[in-house]
C-alpha cells in the first residue's frame, strides 16, 4: 500500500486509539516462551511475533487468527529483505521522528503511545518495526511504478487533454551527494567525529566544481555527482531536504547506513516536455489506492514465488 506519513498517522494510529484508549486496554496473555514459527529468506518469524501481530490485527477490526497474523508477518518479512536488497534504508532516527510524528498527530506524547501499545500486547518494537516496513515498501512501490512506464503516450495525451492542454511542470535538480564513509565495524566509535567533519566541510559547499577540492584533505570521503534529477524522481527520504535548499548550498547533513552524507544542490530550473508529463501523471497515479493496492499485491505474490519459507 502506497501511502505517505500523514495518511500512515491517520489510517493506522487513529484507527488504533479509536479501537484501544487507554481506559479500556485490551488484556495480554501471560508471555510464553517464543519459538521460531517459520523462517522467510533466512528472516525468523517466531510465536511471540505472531501473539504482537494477533493483538494488532484485534485493534484494526480484522480477523484475528494466529494464521492470518502469520501471513501478515511473513508479507512483513518478504517486503523487508526486498527493501534490504533494493539498499533503502529506514534510519532509527527517521523511525523515531514518525513515531513521535504519529503520537503528536494523537495528541499523545510518545510514552503515552508506548503505554498504550503495551498494554494492548501490540508492543511499541513490534508496532515500529510495522512503521519501517511500511515507509521502505511505500518508497519501493513508488519506484517500482515509475519503471514500468505503466501510462502509455495515449495516457499521457489524455491527461493533458482534460488539465486544458497544459504540460506539467517539474523542477530539475542538478545534484552532488557527498558522503563520509564509515565502516559498519567503526560506526559506534566513529560516527561522531565524521558528523562533525561533515558540518564543518557543509557550509563550505558553494557549487559542484569545488566540493572534490574541499574533499581532498579529507579520508575516506566519496563525493558523487548524481546528474540531472526531476522532482518526481527523488528520494522520498531526501526530497523535502532537496527541495528546501536552495541552489549553490547544500541539505543537512544525515546518518545513513554508508556513514554521514549530503547532498549538494548545484543548480535547480523548471521544465516542461513530454518526459516531465509523463512522469507527473505516473507519480499522480502511483498515489491512487486502488492501484496502488494492486502493485502492492501482485508485487508481493512475485516475492512470494521466488521466496524460501519454511514452516518448522
Amino acid at each position: 500500500m502506497i501511502a505517505t506519513r500523514k495518511r500512515i498517522a491517520a489510517a493506522v494510529f487513529t484507527l488504533l486509539v479509536a479501537a484501544a484508549p487507554l481506559s479500556m486496554a485490551l488484556p495480554v496473555a501471560p508471555a510464553a516462551a517464543s519459538e521460531i514459527k517459520y523462517v522467510v529468506n533466512g528472516i525468523p518469524v517466531t510465536s511471540y511475533d505472531i501473539e504482537r501481530r494477533v493483538a494488532f490485527l484485534r485493534l484494526q477490526r480484522r480477523n484475528a487468527s494466529a494464521k492470518l497474523a502469520a501471513e501478515d508477518l511473513i508479507d512483513q518479512a518478504l517486503r523487508a529483505a526486498e527493501m534490504k536488497r533494493v539498499r533503502i534504508n529506514i534510519t532509527d532516527a527517521q523511525l523515531d521522528d514518525a513515531y513521535a510524528r504519529f503520537a503528536s498527530s494523537n495528541n499523545m506524547k510518545p510514552a503515552q503511545m508506548d503505554q498504550i501499545l503495551a498494554q494492548t500486547g501490540v508492543s511499541k518494537g513490534h508496532f515500529k518495526e510495522y512503521i519501517r516496513v511500511q515507509m521502505g515498501w511505500s518508497q519501493l512501490l513508488q519506484a517500482k511504478y515509475r519503471q514500468s512506464g505503466a501510462l502509455s503516450e495515449q495516457d499521457v495525451v489524455r491527461k493533458m487533454l482534460q488539465k486544458g492542454g497544459n504540460k506539467p511542470t517539474a523542477t530539475e535538480f542538478m545534484l552532488q551527494q557527498v558522503i563520509f564513509v564509515v565502516p559498519a565495524a567503526e560506526r559506534k566509535s566513529a560516527l561522531g567525529k565524521r558528523k562533525r567533519e561533515a558540518e564543518a566541510m557543509r557550509p563550505r559547499f558553494s557549487g559542484c566544481n569545488k566540493t572534490r577540492e574541499f574533499a581532498k584533505g579529507l579520508i575516506d570521503v566519496t563525493v558523487r555527482d548524481l546528474g540531472r534529477i526531476l522532482s518526481p524522481e527523488l528520494p522520498p527520504d531526501w526530497a523535502d531536504s532537496i527541495k528546501n535548499t536552495k541552489p549553490g548550498s547544500a541539505t543537512g547533513v544525515r546518518e545513513t547506513d554508508r556513514g554521514v552524507e549530503f547532498i549538494g544542490v548545484c543548480s535547480a530550473r523548471e521544465v516542461s516536455d513530454d518526459r516531465v508529463a509523463q512522469m507527473v501523471f505516473q507519480t499522480e497515479a502511483a498515489k491512487n489506492s486502488d492501484e496502488a493496492d494492486e502493485l502492492s499485491k501482485k508485487y508481493t505474490e512475485e516475492l512470494r514465488k521466488k521466496a524460501k519459507i519454511t514452516q518448522r
